[in-house]
């Protein structure tokens, strides 16, 4: 139990080591925060973008939320994004995730928080996968855009979809496709991986497609023909062009905050001028407000924003998990005392 004043810092290797293995545990948490904000026993405001003049491709979001239900947790995630640190050496994403108590606001743990981020959208992505392929198995994935996110996606899908053997990979640099087809086979055991040589070829064969680059403007201005639909995870927003969207079965996390921003749902938007081509929400189909899919030969898309009552929800089961194996590092009396005590 944490001390009134007293803060938990969990530092990355503790997140990783605490949350190993759990995937399936971390996609049933991320279900509840998306059922709990669903019915609406959240709060959400609008993501907060810190961007710097003269270097287009980089920024910091803030996302503030409350998440009621069974995780009575308050907070902030604090994430950047800087995609040209891979030439220095360093990850694209760092972040810092603060918890806080809903009944006093004292923050009371400090969590890396990059690691809780990938996974959250990893356990998110694997979890629409499940309801948007409503049954239908899946042999091959195709993967565009190699980098941390995808590979914890794969982790996650790997969880949920055993069946999935195959994994096709398109990266604009090669090197990278390269190795995360090593990492890959690596790291799990079974999968056959194959490099495509573009992304219309990654996307042509597979049933399942997860995208996550660091895209800033679309590049796919089409899809191929599949007379039996298929699913998108379009989870880096902004890779697909606003015809395609308009020409699918879009399924998003927040309707609100995905029209923003200039993600590729956003531009659809601007393009026709309503938001009627959404058909729902993950978390109606989750309580079972709205089916799975429209039909069984439609291309469904799920365009995420990423949710910061998700990070919550990981974070807090992280903290807990921590304070359990006794992880954590404990700064005694952070807070200062009571000042009508300290007159």
């Amino acid at each position: 139990m944490l001390h009134d004043g007293h803060i938990a810092v969990l530092k990355g290797p503790d997140i990783e080591a605490v949350l190993a293995g759990r995937e399936l545990e971390m996609i049933r948490t991320v279900r509840m925060a998306y059922e709990t904000h669903g019915a609406g026993d959240s709060s959400l405001p609008h993501s907060i973008f810190l961007r710097f003049p003269g270097q287009s491709r980089d920024q910091i979001i803030a996302l503030p939320a409350y998440l009621g239900g069974g995780c009575q947790i308050a907070g902030i995630k604090w994430v950047s994004s800087f995609p040209d640190n891979q030439h220095l050496g360093v990850d694209r994403a760092s972040a810092v995730i603060i918890l806080n108590s809903p009944e006093t606001g004292r923050p009371e743990a400090v969590l890396e928080g990059s690691v809780i981020s990938a996974k959250r959208t990893a356990a998110s992505a694997a979890l629409a996968a499940q309801c948007l392929l409503d049954g239908k198995k899946v042999s091959r994935v195709g993967m565009i855009g190699c980098g941390r996110i995808n590979f914890e996606i794969a982790r996650f899908l790997r969880a949920v979809l055993p069946e999935a053997q195959t994994f096709v990979l398109f990266d604009k640099d090669a090197s990278r496709a390269k190795q995360f087809q090593n990492n890959l086979r690596k790291s799990f055991y079974g999968p056959e991986v194959e490099i495509a040589k573009d992304v219309q070829t990654a996307l042509r064969d597979p049933t399942l497609i997860s995208i996550a680059t660091t895209a800033l403007t679309p590049h796919i201005d089409k899809l191929p023909r599949s007379p039996t639909g298929g699913t998108i995870l379009h989870v880096s927003l902004r890779d697909l062009a606003p015809e395609v969207i308009l020409s699918c079965d879009n399924v998003v996390d927040d309707v609100d905050h995905v029209c923003r921003a200039q993600t590729s749902v956003h531009l659809a938007e601007q393009l026709v001028g309503h938001r009627n081509f959404i058909r729902c929400t993950l978390g109606d189909i989750l309580r079972g407000c709205s089916a799975a899919r429209s039909g069984p030969n439609t291309m469904s898309v799920f365009s995420p924003f990423g949710l910061g009552v998700l990070d919550l929800a990981v974070g807090k089961l992280a903290r807990d998990l921590a304070l359990l194996q006794g992880r954590e590092t404990m700064i005694d009396s952070f807070l200062p005392a009571t000042w009508a005590e300290g007159v």
